[in-house]
Parts: C-alpha cells; sequence; structure tokens
C-alpha cells in the first residue's frame, strides 16, 4: 500500500497540482492531466500507457477506496484532506471526493498503432473533433465496442483534459491512441496496413445498413458542421446513415456508437 499524507492546509506545496483545477484546465498541465472521480481513477491505476503520479482524497472515503489504492506502487503518494479542505484545494465542491494527476507513460505512433492490430480489427480515425463532451462520448462508445485504436489529427482537443476523460468514463485512458503527424496522409497509412477507410457523411454514397464490415475497418469522424475534409471524402467509402423527415444531422458522439455497433456485429472473428 502507497504511503497516507494528511493535508490539512490547503496552500501545502505538495498538493499545488490540485490546486485551482478548473482555471488550469483552460491554461495546460505541460503533459500532465487530472482524472476525477473513483471509475476514472480506477482506470488510471489499471491503464498500462498512464501512470497515477499521486492522488487526492477525501479522508472519510480513504478506507472505502483502498483495494484500489492497492493497485499503486508503494511510492505513489496519496494525500487524503477533509471536505472543506478538499473543495479550497480544488476551487469547487469536490462531491466524488477523489483526484489524481496522471502522465503519460508511452507515446505510441499512428503506425505503431496500426501495426500492432490483428487481422479483424476497427479503429477510429477522428478529424476536427473540438468538444471535450464529443471526445469523451466518441471514446466511450470505442471502447464499449471494442475499438483497437483512436487516432487524432492535429485538430483534435485533447482527449486527456479532465472533461473528456470524465465524459468517456475513463475510456479516455484505457483506448489506445495516437495522432497522426501533421505530413502524414491518412488514407496512405491505412491502406498501408491494410485497413479499408468508411468515411461518415450525411451525402455518403452508401447507407451503414448496407454495408458489409470490412474485416480491418478504419472509421472516419469529422466535427460537426463542417464534416470530414472533401479531400479525404473523395478517397474513401463515403457512408451515411438516413434519417427521418430530411433531417440530415446526428451529433458525432452518437453517430460513433452507431457505426462502431454496425462493423462490431458484422465483423467475424
Amino acid at each position: 500500500m502507497p504511503t497516507i499524507i494528511p493535508i490539512t492546509d490547503p496552500e501545502d506545496p505538495r498538493i499545488e497540482p490540485y490546486r485551482d483545477v478548473r482555471e488550469r484546465d483552460l491554461v495546460g498541465r505541460d503533459g500532465l492531466f487530472i482524472a476525477e472521480g473513483a471509475v476514472v481513477v480506477r482506470s488510471l491505476v489499471q491503464s498500462t500507457r498512464y501512470r497515477a503520479r499521486s492522488l487526492l482524497i477525501a479522508d472519510k472515503r480513504a478506507s472505502t477506496l483502498e483495494p484500489m489504492l492497492a493497485g499503486l506502487t508503494a511510492d505513489t503518494p496519496v494525500y487524503t484532506a477533509t471536505q472543506t479542505v478538499l473543495d479550497r484545494i480544488a476551487g469547487f465542491s469536490l462531491h466524488r471526493g477523489i483526484l489524481a494527476v496522471g502522465e503519460k507513460t508511452t507515446i505510441p505512433t499512428a503506425a505503431e498503432l496500426l501495426a500492432a492490430c490483428g487481422p479483424v480489427a476497427r479503429i477510429v480515425m477522428l478529424f476536427g473533433i473540438g468538444n471535450h463532451d464529443n471526445m469523451g462520448g466518441i471514446f466511450r462508445n470505442a471502447a464499449a465496442f471494442g475499438a483497437d485504436a483512436v487516432i487524432l489529427d492535429s485538430g483534435c482537443c485533447d482527449p486527456l483534459y479532465r472533461k473528456a476523460i470524465r465524459v468517456s468514463v475513463g475510456a479516455t485512458l484505457l483506448v489506445p491512441t495516437a495522432k497522426l503527424a501533421p505530413d502524414e496522409d491518412p488514407l496512405a497509412l491505412l491502406d498501408r496496413f491494410g485497413f479499408e477507410a468508411v468515411a461518415l457523411s450525411p451525402a455518403g454514397a452508401e447507407t451503414l445498413a448496407a454495408l458489409p464490415s470490412p474485416r480491418r475497418a478504419a472509421l472516419l469522424f469529422g466535427s460537426e458542421g463542417p464534416g470530414l475534409p472533401s479531400a479525404l471524402l473523395a478517397r474513401a467509402r463515403s457512408v451515411r446513415i438516413p434519417m427521418a423527415g430530411g433531417f440530415d444531422s446526428l451529433n458525432v458522439a452518437t453517430t460513433s456508437g452507431i457505426v462502431l455497433h454496425h462493423i462490431a456485429s458484422g465483423q467475424v472473428p
């Protein structure tokens, strides 16, 4: 078990990374990130790609969290504080009573993730997803339907932003993730590793229901509004989800869940 360190002063320098959580979310954390809530922090503790630098928990929750704390290395500090002190440190009422500071342990390339996929695989590739709620929802769906990886372009927001992690229920810490290099051709990369690119668009050439599930499927999603770049749509297999009454727009996170379910259900091991 790691050492439990009581904190009585909100200005204690040892818990500086936890101070004023919301304001610091806006300016970044130099490669570190905040995980909030027992489910999310448990995902961090279990992750092989990220590690917990420290935890800060409400003292009243310490005993019930012991099974999770046992998964930490002995040198990981676990700070405890009363709810009042905890709220003053975080800068808001922290009713979940548990925070952790995490950091990356490995940073794979997109090519490395694709190379690690098996003969039957499905990956998600995102372009310009700038909303943290959508990012978290997409990762949650990716985890739920067994996606092998999520690959992001440079226009995507950070999936390790606290809100994105929370919305994903910790999935951003569990699903393998990489970023495309600025000069990397995503479709050439997918072709190199034998993935068929399926691009989602309201103007897609074929319907999702009629799409046979590729054995190695790359599912491409763009931001709400602009959607995927036209150059990508022109080179990929474009697919649409028909909607009632001429309605032509679905939330991108919702779309990802529908498409992932369809592909996962149709793939034969």
